[in-house]
């Protein structure tokens, strides 16, 4: 869609649509840039403070993802009329308080009213130039590190069948309403060559979005990726969302996956994530320190450019 529009090319747009990155950055000056992203959501949890939570760390994780830190927040609202107003009080206090904990500031939004709820964010923040992450920085001889556990589109449908347990769906509360603050202060004390936060293209989808990017191979140990507790048993009962689907179609023919890989994994592998982890390219010995300090999983390595722009293990 984005081929047929004019984009004019800026000097000091340092980050645009071309590389599939989580969001734009804008050069002010040469110790100053401005990320700019946006995101939101139709309810995946019944609690509606919950949902706030979830799709406001879901919106500033895209600053987090990028080596900066947020620092003005705009509520975007689509709410029923027939709905009662205390509903929409709890989303916007769930995401008020995320926006506090990140740190920076809510300054109003935009509201509308239309058949199905809807909540998110439009997020700036800022990040020095020369310190900022991008998905295409991915080198060989890095190491993978994810901060998350997968599997929370999966449990959202488990949840939505009311099949999910009650530990599953604290479990992914949880997950999906924690920020990605305190694994991105710690990794902007390491080196990093790229980062990327896992989304709605599933970890396979953003992996090669950043293989192809950096141009290498992302190499992922399947065994290694962190799940959420029961998302293998909601997958093998088919409890799978269409975008795993759609995901699996689109990036594909970009991804080897062996021969030991289950069906019921790869549901998981695509699976399309709600304010899901960062997905870090380091060197060893830096990926080492984050995992020992408990934020984050090895899960694989960087190689250079194979057949394919992913190959699962």
């Amino acid at each position: 869609m984005l081929s047929g529009l004019n984009l004019s090319a800026d000097a000091n747009l340092l980050v645009g649509a071309s590389t599939a990155d989580d969001a734009a950055v804008y050069k002010l000056s040469d110790q100053q840039a401005l990320i700019s992203t946006v995101d939101f959501f139709t309810p995946m949890l019944d609690d509606p403070f919950a949902f706030g939570q979830v799709a406001a760390a879901n919106a500033l994780s895209d600053v987090y993802a990028m080596g900066g830190q947020p620092l003005l927040a705009l509520n975007l609202v689509v709410f029923p009329s027939k709905l009662p107003l205390s509903i929409l009080e709890e989303i916007l206090r769930g995401g008020a308080e995320k926006i506090e904990e990140a740190g920076a500031r809510l300054a109003g939004g935009h509201s509308i009213a239309d058949e199905s709820p809807i909540y998110g964010l439009a997020v700036n923040g800022l990040v020095n130039p020369q310190k900022m992450w991008t998905n295409s920085g991915a080198r060989p001889g890095d190491v993978l590190v994810l901060t998350k556990p997968l599997g929370s589109g999966i449990i959202c449908t488990a949840i939505k069948a009311d099949k999910a347990s009650p530990e599953a769906i604290e479990a992914v509360t949880d997950t999906m309403s924690r920020l990605n603050k305190e694994a991105a202060e710690a990794a902007a004390g390491l080196k990093v060559n790229s980062c990327t936060d896992i989304t709605g293209f599933g970890l396979l989808g953003h992996a090669t979005e950043v293989a192809v990017a950096s141009g290498v191979t992302l190499e992922i140990n399947s065994k290694s990726v962190p799940l959420l507790n029961k998302v293998l048993d909601y997958s093998a009962e088919g409890l799978s969302p269409g975008g795993a689907h759609r995901n699996s179609k689109y990036y594909h023919e970009n991804i080897s996956l062996a021969s030991t890989v289950t069906d019921v994994l790869k549901k998981v592998l695509f699976d399309p994530q709600t304010s899901g982890g960062l997905l870090f390219s380091m060197p060893p010995r830096d990926a080492r320190l984050l995992v020992e300090a408990n934020l984050g999983q090895e899960i694989g390595r960087v190689l250079p450019r194979q057949s394919r722009a992913v190959q699962v293990t």
